[in-house]
């Protein structure tokens, strides 16, 4: 019989010193929504981004009864074994939502985990257990690791308060973007919540309590994002070309044939070549067209 694990509020000494704000809590429905309210409230406040400068702030909970995926999707995690983060950063509202650039805020968003998770594992001096347990990252928002779901990534755009209603007056005001972040860093092979997902220490030998590694990755994950969006918001276009290089290293269905899964229901199956200027991803069909792919579920066949 399984244990049922008890929550309890994240200790997270690192990323408080580098964070603006951190807010921690032993249980909510969702860290995601608990940020929303939040930033809505006025309860969780953010500077104005400024040129070179980069507010980020984190809200932490050990437990989610109602973790959201994309496409409504559900989260699974466990207390004391998953790492459920949301980041909210003020960025300028032109580029939030600039359709030709706001698809890279997701891909930010899976290089910084990546980045985070990796630094992690290298700091604590832990190693693969096989050469090929490379991390990667499934379009759009998911952290596989051989073929295996380990994280997802949800972000959602928020207006404070402070913003106005969107009057000509106020295009030019930031907006908030949270980043929820899930990580299983921690679960036995007893404790995945499918046969498609899987967990960091079934593939990394040395890694230390689950503690030190959700404050390591957290912390590496608020210095990643503050770096990585403030080149981004000063070059968005020079930006996007770097980072279409630097996701085609580790886009896990590059090459692959996969299904599009589409919420009206439809789907599209060929090869995933690459992505596009605006992130999107191109599928080739068996005909040789090429499509591309904005909102989809993709899965490998």
């Amino acid at each position: 019989m399984m244990i049922a694990l008890k929550a309890a509020t994240p200790q997270l000494p690192r990323t408080t010193a580098v964070a603006d704000h951190v807010v921690a809590v032993d249980e909510t429905d969702s860290t995601n929504a608990l940020a929303v309210q939040m930033i809505g409230d006025g309860s969780l406040t953010l500077p104005d981004h400024q040129d070179g400068e980069l507010a980020v702030a984190v809200v932490a909970a050990d437990r989610q009864t109602a973790g959201r995926g994309r496409n409504g999707h559900k989260w699974v995690s466990q207390p004391g074994r998953c790492s459920t983060m949301s980041y909210a950063v003020r960025i300028p509202r032109a580029i939030a939502t600039d359709e030709s650039a706001n698809g890279w805020l997701q891909m930010i968003a899976g290089l910084v985990t990546l980045d985070a998770l990796n630094g992690m594992i290298e700091e604590y001096g832990a190693a693969p257990n096989q050469p090929d347990c490379s991390l990667e990252l499934k379009w759009p928002n998911d952290v596989f690791c051989h073929g295996l779901k380990l994280g997802g990534l949800l972000s959602e755009l928020v207006i404070p308060p402070s913003s106005g209603t969107g009057t000509d007056a106020d295009v030019d005001d930031d907006v908030v973007i949270v980043f929820g972040v899930g990580l299983n860093l921690a679960l036995g092979a007893c404790r995945l919540p499918t046969p498609q997902s899987t967990s960091l220490q079934l593939h990394v030998s040395g890694l230390p309590s689950f503690g030190e590694m959700r404050d390591a990755v957290a912390e590496r994950q608020v210095e990643g994002f503050r770096e990585r969006l403030v080149k981004f918001i000063a070059d968005p276009k020079g930006q996007a070309e770097s980072l279409r290089e630097e996701v085609k290293a580790v886009c896990w269905a590059r090459g692959r044939q996969v299904e599009a899964h589409f919420t009206d229901g439809t789907t599209l199956t060929g090869e995933a070549i690459g992505l596009n200027e605006d992130a999107s991803l191109i599928l080739r069909t068996q005909d040789g067209t090429d499509h591309t792919v904005r909102t989809a579920d993709v899965g490998v066949l």
